[in-house]
């Protein structure tokens, strides 16, 4: 039984040794995880803000009708189907910026995942 017992009390202590490092690398791991995604989402989102499309322009159009509406009076409302329904965006554009908002979601799953994982 003294066998026994010096067996698993060794067992013990190696085992805790293991748990405590393999925890103390996987903690380390997270947060250069939760850092990098961070960085990379910082980095994401200014390449998204740098390609949106100005809002000033359409502004700047409704408020050219708008305005042609007042001067030459209620009757002069141009046809409806004159208007351009099109975002003018090409092909390239909307790949481009579903690329960007896709990674820019995954690194925010990983950043998520990251601080579960250095809660848990």
């Amino acid at each position: 039984k003294d066998d026994n017992s010096k067996f698993w009390a060794t067992y013990k202590k190696v085992s805790n040794e293991y748990d405590d490092d393999f925890l103390g690398r996987a903690n380390d791991d997270m947060g250069i995880i939760l850092t990098f995604a961070g960085l990379f989402s910082a980095v994401n989102s200014t390449f998204i803000i740098g390609t949106q499309p100005n809002p000033g322009d359409t502004t700047n159009a409704l408020l050219v009708q708008f305005i042609q509406i007042t001067v030459n009076g209620p009757n002069s409302v141009p046809d409806i189907n004159t208007l351009s329904s099109s975002t003018g965006f090409s092909s390239s554009t909307v790949w481009m910026q579903t690329l960007a908002y896709a990674s820019l979601a995954f690194s925010l799953l990983a950043a998520f995942g990251a601080v579960l994982g250095k809660q848990w």
